[in-house]
């Protein structure tokens, strides 16, 4: 085509598009031009090219097209969708929905349930926040097919206490769809205990009792919550307990209820006992001895430090590494103190031992500089100088460092008068030599007497998992401070926590899988850039196009999905054309004539 000219190969293009899409041309083109095309044209048939070009304008024939009026283009009634739609998904996945329409529930009130599990997990807040969140800011109730004017924060709150009546029947069908989903053989459970503070007085309530916080609000009452977690962070059971109750006394309840009312029998299909993994605060001796009588193995902290131990004959020690790569030695000892077949496993622990010592150092310091300010007083014209002041002071060091003043010896002189005259003190250098000698040192006891050091350790470490699941309960979805008023709503207002907190370990269970491990908070974050909005536009027939549609999902979004399997949207667009009706302004001059 070197012979031809710009103008002709213009006038090729247009014909050989007009020749592709069916049109006639109305000016005649030159021989030399007509012919190029009939080439071209006969050629791209030939290789099979034009399938393509015949395929786009299939496409372009079915499409929905109008003129429309840019200027009125607008968007309307957007909402939060990512989130939501990412829960419901995993709620329906786990049967809850089948689970209330076996229980009788109406289709009205089980989906106002599901709606209010989903909002608690991507929105955890009070009723009264969580109606205006579904009028304002999400799509549950659209996903649903709930009419947000039905809904008051008193069947928000209804909704929530019959939640909490099928509490026993809900946990044990969600153990086992979750034991079916993922395969689990939950031989290992792990038992803690958390707790939680209300804002109000609650001086009617028979939960709220004041006793010692985890949050150190202890001028708050208190509720305590158990829990049953599997490894892989799924809650077993779970109960609720008033807020002075002791750790240790919740366990033997636990354990009966946890064999009854759920599937966690003591042994495995394959014959193996389970094993119990506790805090120091739990393993009393009577526990122990309990969980050993119903056929459990456990795992635990010793909650003293052994005096009298050696190593294990034909035990030597192990080095392992943590999470951050840094080395643990391990070793079996035996001491006379074991009961039955319970054996100890020595850790020690460099990086936990220098932290310790520089715990101690400070703690040192401080009780030096604290003593100091007693000596001041002795010496000056005002201070504090008689015998029985000056010993209240220093008792109440010794309440505020209780581990730290058995490491120093105080003299104190005074005269006839009871006036004390100068302090000193000086500090135990063998006691400190031995305390620092225990540092980074503590001892896990156990029941698995054939099991090897690593196994042990490994076993242990799945406590993170219940810390783990009780840091995003109180987190993420908001299970602290509880500002309700009743016992009855506090234990709903926990309940429906817990629930949303299937959903959220489901979800993260699978992305774990993946290599995901981003936190609750952050996942939500990443799914609520996905929303719902409605489009609305003028054509020029002189109607109103309302597209309601999803957004595309970003790249993060459409891969959580991706590794879940799931839809990436609910629906992909709804439609509606209707007249649009222009107000006739000399419309109402002409009423008041007539009606005059």
């Amino acid at each position: 085509m070197d012979d031809v000219s710009t103008e002709e190969l213009h006038l090729i293009a247009d014909g050989l598009n007009d020749r592709i899409s069916g049109q006639i041309r109305l000016i005649e083109d030159s021989p030399k031009v007509q012919g190029y095309v009939d080439h071209l044209y006969n050629r791209l048939i030939k290789e099979k090219r034009i399938d393509r070009v015949l395929d786009f304008q299939k496409r372009m024939a079915s499409c929905d097209w109008h003129r429309v009026n840019v200027n009125s283009l607008e968007n309307r009634e957007v909402r939060e969708l990512g989130g939501e739609w990412l829960c419901l998904q995993t709620v329906r996945h786990l049967g809850i929905d089948r689970y209330l329409e076996s229980k009788k529930w109406e289709d009205h009130d089980r989906d106002l349930a599901l709606a209010h599990i989903v909002c608690r997990a991507v929105y955890p807040a009070s009723e009264l926040k969580t109606l205006r969140y579904m009028q304002e800011n999400s799509a549950i109730c659209e996903l649903l097919g709930l009419d947000i004017r039905d809904i008051t924060k008193d069947r928000l709150y209804t909704v929530s206490r019959r939640l909490y009546a099928e509490k026993d029947g809900l946990e044990n069908h969600l153990s086992r769809k979750t034991c079916e989903l993922f395969d689990l053989e939950d031989r290992i459970i792990i038992y803690d205990l958390t707790n939680s503070y209300y804002e109000g007085e609650m001086r009617k309530s028979a939960l709220a009792r004041f006793g010692r916080s985890k949050e150190k609000r202890n001028d708050c009452p208190l509720v305590v919550l158990a829990l049953v977690v599997n490894v892989e962070g799924f809650i077993k059971y779970s109960s609720i307990h008033e807020g002075n109750m002791a750790d240790c006394n919740t366990l033997r309840q636990t354990i009966d209820k946890l064999m009854s009312a759920t599937t966690a029998t003591p042994v495995t299909a394959d014959g193996k006992k389970r094993i119990a993994v506790i805090d120091a605060g739990i393993a009393t001796e009577d526990n122990l001895k309990m969980l050993t009588d119903n056929k459990y193995d456990y795992v635990c902290v010793s909650r003293s430090s052994l005096k009298q131990y050696a190593v294990a004959e034909g035990s030597s020690p192990v080095v392992v590494c943590d999470h951050r790569n840094r080395p643990i030695e391990l070793v079996k000892v035996q001491t006379p103190d074991a009961v039955d077949r319970a054996y100890y496993l020595k850790v020690t622990s460099p990086l936990k031992a220098l932290k310790e010592s520089s715990m101690n150092r400070k703690f040192c310091d401080r009780y030096e500089e604290e003593l100091s300010l007693i000596v001041k007083g002795i010496t000056s014209k005002w201070g504090t100088k008689k015998y029985d002041k000056v010993n209240q002071r220093i008792g109440r060091l010794a309440q505020k460092y209780g581990s730290t003043h058995n490491l120093y010896t105080i003299h104190i002189e005074k005269n006839e008068e009871d006036i004390c005259t100068s302090m000193t003190w000086e500090k135990k250098e063998k006691a400190a030599i031995d305390r620092e000698n225990t540092h980074g040192v503590y001892f896990l006891q156990t029941s698995i007497n054939e099991a090897e050091e690593t196994l042990v350790w490994t076993i242990y470490n799945c406590i993170r998992e219940v810390e783990s699941s009780i840091r995003c309960l109180k987190s993420d979805l908001d299970l602290r401070p509880i500002y309700h008023k009743t016992d009855d709503a506090s234990k709903a207002h926990i309940h429906l926590g817990l629930i949303a907190y299937w959903v959220v370990n489901t979800i993260r269970h699978q992305l774990k899988a993946k290599w995901i491990t981003s936190d609750w908070r952050e996942l939500v974050r990443v799914m609520n850039t996905q929303k719902c909005v409605t489009t609305v536009m003028d054509n020029d027939r002189g109607q109103r196009i309302a597209v309601r549609c999803c957004s595309k999902p970003e790249p993060k979004v459409a891969l959580i999905y991706d590794v879940l399997q799931m839809k990436q949207a609910p629906f992909i667009r709804k439609k509606s054309v209707v007249l649009k009706i222009e107000p006739d302004k000399n419309r109402f001059f002409d009423l008041q004539k007539d009606t005059s």
